[in-house]
């Protein structure tokens, strides 16, 4: 199974600090979470069922015609690569690493690529196309009509374009979620960075009905439990905090690539969920700031870190909304801090 951000119980027993103590910048998942509604009894009590709004909910929230709900979108992500015969695939590199690693594992061979002339020269041998968008963690997009340009070039023999669009929802106007329902288009969505309700587990897949159709077969009934369901329904359809929630997480992104850019890290790309480097000590610095309470996302390649946005602690009650940007406030003063200790120590 292949590692992920977000250890930070392993963290805290490696560098002997207490879950409370620590700053969690390693998951990209916005530190302000949808406030939760009141969850009924009977959505603990009855199997869920698929007349309960939430398809429709996520139809309007995305723009897509059809949608499948999901266990997360990690469900799609390895059931697709089973549901076509081994060949060459297409995949974005460096990205989120499951989509390799699930298409290999199906028996598929991997044609990696890096930017566009690199993708219009693995489409020349490959019928099937893996992109994140915007890329994590690079932050890379390649631009929506040039994405419906491949779907629909890929869509003329048989082929199809795989697009995660897991940090997409704080900029809408570039998903393609809206033309989903074209041959040769899958795309998936994810409640839990924008939202912050990663542990929900809820996702969706954006495409044609027959595909949707063959997923689901795949995946099995009941995908998504119904306390989750209710929860998600809710967050997709109030579109007053969503509007909110993405101003307030695009203006923190952009603070946190000028606090990066005073201590001498200077960011290669982001979303407004994170911001990433290369850096030649990215190791030595993912290091450094986990002996201060403070988690990142480190690779090896290439070298380099990605930060997520500041905020309080999960592990930390904070009863009122006062409390709460105290906390916010000083999580930022803590990375800041952090930051200058390392460059104190010339470690950037």
């Amino acid at each position: 199974m292949l590692e992920h951000g977000g250890r930070l119980r392993r963290a805290a027993q490696h560098y002997g600090i207490p879950l409370p103590d620590w700053l969690d910048l390693s998951t990209g998942i916005a530190p302000w979470v949808y406030p939760l509604p009141q969850i009924d009894t009977r959505h603990w009590q009855r199997l869920p069922e698929d007349d309960d709004g939430l398809v429709e909910a996520a139809c309007a929230a995305y723009g897509a015609p059809h949608v499948l709900p999901l266990p997360g979108s990690q469900a799609a992500i390895q059931a697709l690569p089973t549901l076509f015969t081994p060949q060459p695939i297409a995949v974005l590199a460096p990205s989120y690493a499951e989509h390799a690693h699930q298409w290999q594992r199906a028996g598929h061979t991997l044609a990696p690529f890096s930017d566009a002339a690199g993708l219009a020269q693995r489409m020349a041998s490959c019928n099937i196309v893996v992109m994140v968008q915007p890329n994590n963690p690079t932050g890379w997009h390649l631009g929506r009509d040039a994405l419906r340009q491949v779907a629909a070039e890929l869509a003329g023999r048989d082929g199809l374009l795989v697009v995660d669009e897991a940090f997409i929802d704080a900029d809408p106007a570039l998903s393609l979620a809206p033309f989903s329902a074209s041959r040769g288009l899958l795309v998936l969505r994810s409640l839990g960075k924008f939202y912050g309700l990663a542990g929900a587990r809820v996702g969706f897949a954006c495409g044609e009905p027959i595909l949707l159709a063959r997923l689901r077969e795949a995946i099995g009934p009941w995908p998504v439990n119904g306390p989750a369901r209710w929860v998600a329904t809710a967050a997709l359809r109030d579109a007053t905090w969503q509007r909110n929630n993405g101003q307030r997480l695009r203006q923190a992104s952009q603070r946190l690539a000028m606090l990066l850019r005073a201590h001498g890290l200077t960011p290669d790309g982001g979303t407004p969920l994170f911001q990433w480097l290369r850096h030649p000590q990215a190791q030595a610095i993912h290091a450094a700031l986990a002996r201060r309470g403070v988690l990142t996302r480190c690779y090896a390649d290439p070298a380099s870190l990605r930060f997520g946005l500041p905020g309080a602690s999960p592990f930390v009650s904070e009863p009122c909304s006062g409390d709460a940007a105290n906390a916010d406030a000083r999580a930022w003063q803590r990375l800041a801090d952090a930051l200058a200790q390392l460059r104190d120590a010339h470690l950037c």
